[in-house]
This record gives C-alpha cells, structure tokens and sequence, in this order.
C-alpha cells in the first residue's frame, strides 16, 4: 500500500528521521511503537504532508510519489489522517465537521455517508451538538469519523486511545477491524497502549532515534522488545 525509503527529515539542524525505511502492506494494521520524542508523528506528518522531508520517498502501490504532491492534494488521494489531539472544530456541530471531510473529497459528494453513523451511532444522535461540547471520546468518534467520510484506502491514527475511556477504546479499536475485514481498509496508528497493539494491530513497527530497530508480526512484539525499547 505504502512504501517509504530512505527518509530523512529535519527540524532545523536537528536530524529527526534517519534513512527511514519501510512497507505498510495493503489490509493490513501496522503499528508505530517508541518512546516519546523517536519521530513517530513526525513521520506521519511526512507522510501527509505537514511536514517536509529533506530527501527519500514516500510511494503508493500504484506509484504515485507523495513527496511530490501538496498536502491538499493527498486526501484526494485516499489518504484519510486522525491527527493526535483530534483537532476537530469545537463550534461547529459534528454534521458540519463530518462535512469539511466532503469538501476534502474534491468529487462533489454533498452527502454524509450512512456508514459513518452505522459505525459511530452516537455521531447520529448527537449531529446537531457542537464539537465542543462533546466527551474527549466522542471527539475522537469524529475525528475518525471526519477522516472516513473520505472513503480513505489508507487510514492513519495517531495515538486513537490518548486520553479516552477504555470502553470507547475498545470501541475504535473494533471499528478498525471491521473496516478491515468488510472494506479492505489499510490502517497505519501510532499507539502506545500495548494491550491495544497486540489486540488489534497485525504487525509492529519500532523506532529509536528516528531509526528503524524491530519490526514483524505482532506476535513477535517479546517482552524483551518492550523492556529494550518501549518501557520508560
């Protein structure tokens, strides 16, 4: 689905990514897993392009190259992104803040999906509130939602459970699933719940300093990966 080679990216002198390389197959859940501070988002951010990379490749399966492409153009692309923090809009209601994801389409679609509100019904009975006055989870429910209004190939999550009870949590994480399972959704998170990864994700990704140390099957993700790596 997405192939990243050799990236590199810079915060003023400060070398952030370093040759970063890799595969986030097609069907797939890959997660991104570090301490704080490796790069994680800062890769996600490349990838969609909030941020530039001083020099490799960002590349779908069907070639196009993202590194070349503006950062309005790539939700056009079917690239669908849940920043970390929501970043919803407080005074507008959820159906207006569904509906900046129409405009982000390009194709002229006016109306919002009836499978958002399958998956999230809350969004439904609360499409008049305000964003703002929504719980932290139900914020998270529509950042997600915003993003699938898109019909995305490619869906990126950063860190979908920060700060949300566990049962919406829980709720995300089957949502996931069953994006994958009925409509072949590719899924790319940051998350630093373990339990969460290793329910949910298919396989890890582990950085350190803006390198590539581990990656494989989720059921590779050892204890001592997780003591090396991940734990503070």
């Amino acid at each position: 689905m997405l192939t990243i080679d050799k990236l590199n990216q810079f915060y003023g002198e400060s070398h952030t990514l370093w040759d970063l390389s890799l595969e986030i197959p097609r069907g797939r859940c890959t997660c991104v897993m570090g301490r704080n501070g490796v790069g994680k988002t800062t890769l996600l951010k490349c990838i969609m392009g909030e941020e530039a990379s001083r020099s490799g490749s960002i590349r779908l399966d069907n070639g196009t190259e993202l590194t070349q492409r503006r950062l309005e153009d790539r939700s056009r692309l079917r690239l669908g992104y849940v920043p970390q923090g929501r970043q919803i809009f407080p005074l507008m209601t959820v159906e207006e803040n569904l509906r900046t994801g129409l405009a982000a389409r390009g194709d002229g679609l006016r109306r919002i999906p009836e499978r958002i509100y399958q998956l999230f019904p809350v969004l439904k009975e609360m499409r008049q509130r305000r964003g703002g006055d929504l719980s932290g989870g139900q914020q998270q429910q529509l950042a997600i939602g915003r993003a699938l209004v898109l019909e995305p190939e490619l869906l990126i999550l950063d860190e979908p459970g920060e700060g949300i009870q566990p049962n919406i949590v829980a709720d995300i994480g089957r949502v996931i699933r069953r994006l994958m399972e009925e409509d072949g959704l590719t899924v790319l998170l940051v998350e630093q719940k373990l339990p969460f990864a290793r329910k949910y994700a298919d396989r890890f990704v582990i950085l350190d300093r803006g390198r590539r140390v581990a990656e494989g099957e989720i059921d590779g993700l050892s204890d001592d990966l997780v003591r090396q790596h991940l734990t503070v």
